[in-house]
């Protein structure tokens, strides 16, 4: 009696083998009970499929837009990456028609009969389609500036990538908050905590980066930043403050400045504080530029004191002196002189306020500064600390700052009239303007309370500030600590660049995957008809209060 071959393994066993040996024959063609052979060329060229290129563009510009989420029907989701692309290759879904929803922060897409805003594409292996969506927000999104996978669609399409690392640099996954200063002639990057591929704890002393400006070598800002991080011998961002006295095992540093030290050098210099988690020093850092790190200059001597830098810094000048001021009380209302020993003496801080000389805020306790005239005395004084957005709305409220008085940092709505309440904020002189320019992230709102993004004008630093515009909203998702960079800005300052940390955090949406925890750029154009501002200013010479450098 015959035995069948399925009813003897060892002989079974003994076939796939022999067919693991033959060139040209798999093992899976020889336990096919069809006896048909693949060949290895075959499977090749199946595991060779081109995935199906989608690309999303913004309606006004044409450019790719980054994070724009694609959700078929069983809730696949997708994200575009910076260039506006997803590389989609979905077993089961090829070679046929595919309907994506399509979705996107401050961006729209018409809806259908049923509310479904998305469309049915034929998907095929290798084959294309352009998606447009329309812009809600009046500033474009343009790209990621850091994390993996920033150009990751585009690799997997074969695409050329703008940028050298397009994919992962530094091992960085995901960093927060960016400070950047033009500094010898390069651009410095620092950030905040940083991820990491291998541990879900990462660096927690300041990351850093440097890369060319556009006008010595470095990329057009439209297209994006070659940075070169500084590493450790891991590869992985190397953590640029070392352990201080304090023993806190978390820094941030803030607020960067330059000047020149007691041997006329130039030297790189940023507020810090130190967290252990709570706060537990503040103080400032000179940056070595042999050993790629910062050093303690100094550890101020009271953390709770508001004398120290913080937020974004900019340089300017009044009455021949120069000054660094800074947004670290949520508006432009701190400075100190632009030297060395000045900037390590916290004594040197002035607030902007119009509380009396040497007094605090209090309510309906607190004491004003008022001239022989009855009139309110705004200016900047030292040993008195700022006087907060909030804090003056409420001295409005109370009638302590009347109507007729200055109001310096009442924000209101163009378009509305609410209140617009900052929380974090980023000021430069503007050419083409012919006035400082604010960028502002919005305290609690609708739709999303640390998401929406402000522009507003004023004729000198601290203001007055008075209206302002949203020029980017998100939903339900954070847009924290933005940062106006200035450098990058083009045509005299009509086109302007800034950036944020895009987060969940404070929020309970889903994070974003691979966007979530990093900066992302945008570009604003200041002559757009959406902005609604009068037209500029004929540009003339720049306000000593204008200076952008030292």
């Amino acid at each position: 009696m015959k035995t069948s071959s399925w009813k003897r393994p060892g002989l079974w066993a003994c076939a796939v083998l022999l067919a693991a040996m033959t060139p040209g024959v798999t093992a899976a063609a020889a336990a096919d009970g069809t006896g048909a052979a693949q060949t290895d060329t075959a499977v090749a060229a199946k595991k060779k499929q081109e995935p199906f290129k989608i690309q999303v563009v913004d309606a006004e510009t044409g450019r790719g837009i980054p994070a724009v989420e694609l959700k078929t029907t069983n809730n696949m989701l997708y994200y575009t990456d910076s260039a506006g692309y997803v590389a989609f290759d979905e077993p089961g879904l090829m070679n046929q028609k595919v309907f994506f929803h399509l979705s996107s922060h401050g961006y729209d897409y018409p809806a259908d009969f049923f509310g479904n805003r998305g469309q049915a594409v034929d998907v095929t292996p290798g084959g294309s389609v352009t998606l447009t969506m329309n812009r809600i927000n009046i500033a474009e999104r343009l790209y990621r500036i850091t994390g993996q996978g920033i150009y990751r669609d585009s690799t997997l399409l074969g695409l050329k990538a703008p940028i050298k690392e397009p994919v992962i640099n530094g091992l960085v996954m995901g960093s927060d908050s960016v400070q950047t200063i033009k500094y010898r002639n390069r651009l410095y990057w620092f950030w905040g905590d940083t991820d990491r591929p291998s541990y879900p704890l990462g660096n927690f002393r300041v990351t850093g980066a440097t890369s060319k400006l556009p006008e010595k070598g470095g990329l057009d800002p439209d297209v994006g930043v070659n940075l070169s991080y500084i590493t450790n011998d891991e590869g992985f961002a190397k953590s640029l403050v070392p352990p201080l006295p304090d023993g806190a095992g978390i820094a941030w540093v803030f607020g960067l400045m330059t000047a020149k030290d007691s041997q006329g050098k130039e030297r790189l210099l940023a507020g810090y504080s130190t967290h252990n988690p709570e706060t537990t020093a503040f103080g400032i850092l000179v940056f070595n530029d042999d050993k790629q790190e910062f050093e303690q200059v100094v550890q101020f001597p009271d953390k709770n004191d508001w004398r120290h830098p913080g937020g974004q810094a900019t340089y300017y000048e009044e009455n021949g002196q120069g000054y660094w001021l800074f947004t670290e009380h949520r508006a432009p209302n701190l400075r100190v002189a632009a030297s060395y020993a000045a900037i390590a003496d916290y004594t040197q801080y002035e607030a902007f306020t119009c509380l009396a000389p040497g007094t605090t805020y209090d309510g309906a306790n607190t004491t004003l500064e008022r001239d022989a005239d009855g009139k309110l005395v705004w200016g900047w004084k030292k040993n008195t600390p700022p006087l907060k957005q909030d804090e003056e709305k409420e001295l409005i409220r109370l009638g302590l700052i009347g109507a007729d008085d200055p109001h310096y940092f009442q924000l209101k709505d163009t378009d509305t009239g609410a209140e617009v309440q900052l929380a974090s904020s980023t000021v430069e002189w503007n050419d083409y303007r012919q006035k400082y320019v604010l960028i502002g992230q919005q305290v609690g709102g609708s739709p999303s309370g640390l998401g929406e993004v402000w522009y507003a004008e004023a004729p000198a630093p601290q203001g007055p500030w008075t209206t302002a515009k949203k020029i980017v909203t998100h939903n339900n998702y954070t847009f924290y600590n933005v940062a106006h960079d200035e450098f990058f800005d083009k045509d005299g300052g009509r086109v302007i660049y800034f950036e944020g940390t895009y987060t969940n955090t404070f929020t309970n949406a889903a994070p974003t995957p691979r966007y979530n925890y990093n900066q992302m750029m945008y570009r604003l154009e200041l002559d757009d008809p959406k902005l609604g501002l009068t037209p500029a200013s004929v540009p003339g010479p720049v306000p000593e209060s204008g200076t952008d450098s030292q």
